[in-house]
């Protein structure tokens, strides 16, 4: 009867540590995946945006009409994402939270770079990046006197090279595309090829052309509007050459014109009002160039 007594007592502490392990450890998960958010502001908050680096010129950008732009050290149209990216910080969590009077010891007595979101022009929020945690590869930084610790992706995105963060599509968010004259290509010189779009519906100047409109607005659509360039670089128009070149019809009566620099092994596109040179694939090149006009062939 004893010995029952005995192996019951023991099964109901068995019962009772497996009880209190299995209530202790979510609590102890729970404060190891403990995290501090480096701040509760909004996107919509910010207009303006400075990364200052100690060796190198700054990088700004401004949100006009709705959209970012470069501002330094050149002015273009910014890449959208990039710039998000960027902003990203405001969003940030970080398992570490410390607040130091030491900012030497965390690289931010000097910091790698600075990153500075504005309100306005008396209005901003600075975050400093520091040195990196070898054990994690996470990377220290300071907003308002407190250290945290976060991915070292906040800091690759406020450094990617300048020219990496211009847009790489060949129009404007802002820019309706009305029609296109392909005149003074090549391919279309003897045709004087012109696309219109007259009361919603596609018209080319070539007589015998039977266009698809669901064709059309796909091409258009495909590889005008939502195109990316693989690369963008700096374009400066070589006034001694004459490019062949073309122009896309905008609907407020204004037009974009591209010299066509070179279609093979890709096609290079300037435009030189933004004085930007874009590349894009050769078979995606040859679709921007030839529209599907339905010429019936001889």
């Amino acid at each position: 009867m004893k010995k029952r007594w005995l192996l019951n007592l023991f099964l109901l502490a068995v019962v009772a540590s497996l009880v209190t392990f299995l209530y202790v450890r979510p609590k102890t998960e729970a404060n190891k995946g403990a995290e501090y958010e480096v701040s509760t502001y909004k996107l919509a908050e910010f207009n303006a945006i400075a990364i200052e680096f100690p060796a190198k010129a700054a990088v700004t950008f401004e949100k006009i009409d709705g959209y970012w732009r470069l501002t330094a050290p050149y002015k273009t149209r910014a890449d959208q994402l990039s710039v998000q990216r960027i902003l990203a910080i405001i969003a940030a969590k970080s398992r570490e939270k410390i607040v130091s009077d030491d900012m030497a010891k965390f690289g931010l007595v000097n910091p790698a770079l600075k990153l500075k979101l504005f309100r306005d022009k008396n209005n901003s929020e600075e975050f400093l990046f520091g040195t990196y945690n070898p054990l994690t590869d996470e990377q220290y930084i300071s907003h308002k006197n407190t250290v945290y610790l976060i991915s070292n992706t906040y800091a690759e995105a406020a450094s990617t090279q300048v020219v990496e963060m211009v847009d790489k599509a060949p129009l404007k968010p802002t820019e309706k595309v009305a029609g296109f004259d392909f005149s003074r290509l090549e391919q279309w010189e003897a045709s004087r090829l012109n696309v219109d779009l007259v009361d919603g519906q596609w018209k080319v100047s070539i007589k015998e052309a039977k266009p698809l409109q669901n064709e059309m607005n796909e091409w258009v659509d495909y590889s005008w509007i939502h195109t990316l360039a693989k690369s963008v670089e700096l374009y400066t128009p070589d006034r001694k050459t004459v490019y062949p070149s073309l122009e896309i019809k905008m609907a407020d009566g204004s037009k974009v014109h591209f010299d066509k620099i070179q279609e093979s092994p890709d096609l290079l596109l300037g435009r030189p009002d933004e004085g930007l040179m874009y590349t894009f694939p050769s078979d995606s090149g040859f679709v921007m160039l030839n529209p599907p006009i339905n010429v019936p062939s001889k």
